[in-house]
């Protein structure tokens, strides 16, 4: 029996915002610091042809899902430090779909941008691991969403981010028996 949502877009489901709390906050920064690992593991294995499937008809391949995961959470450090360094910033939206079909997630391999998560994820775990309870409510303003987000908020989220394309990789290599 699958552990996967039927819905591929979202085969954990939708981020569920939580308030703070200390168990939380430990679950979610593990999420953080073990992430490449548990996205190295799920493209173990894979060859070209599985790399370039994508994971839901009219959806990114394996490939680009890779890339992405890597070119969101640069900016998610970025993000983090502007809100732990400034007061109040405007973050800078990104189009995300135009990233996924650059040159470079095309063509270079999928561990390089596993390598550079193990790094980047190594400093963000580093950058939010003593964050007092005070800074966890700093906040960034997402001109995009048209909305302000806690430090809080963004750590939970993107916890989320990186199981969730983890579970589109996942639950397509379950639904082709891979």
């Amino acid at each position: 029996m699958s552990t996967y949502s039927t819905d591929l877009r979202y085969p954990i489901g939708k981020y569920q915002p939580h308030p703070y709390s200390d168990s939380r906050k430990q679950e979610w920064l593990n999420d953080i610091k073990f992430l490449p690992q548990l996205l190295e593991h799920a493209i173990e294995n894979l060859d070209e042809a599985q790399l370039q499937t994508p994971y839901r008809e009219g959806g990114w391949t394996v490939q680009q899902v890779v890339h992405h995961v890597a070119d969101s959470h640069i900016n998610a450090v970025c993000r983090f430090k502007l809100g732990l360094t400034e007061e109040h910033p405007t973050i800078r939206p990104y189009d995300e779909a135009a990233w996924a079909k650059l040159i470079d997630v095309q063509t270079i391999p999928v561990n390089v941008s596993i390598t550079l998560l193990y790094a980047l994820h190594t400093r963000w775990h580093a950058v939010v691991s003593d964050i007092g309870l005070k800074d966890w409510e700093r906040t960034v303003h997402h001109p995009e969403a048209g909305k302000d987000m806690t430090l809080w908020y963004l750590l939970g989220n993107y916890a989320w981010h990186g199981k969730h394309h983890v579970g589109h990789i996942m639950s397509l290599r379950e639904r082709n028996n891979w």
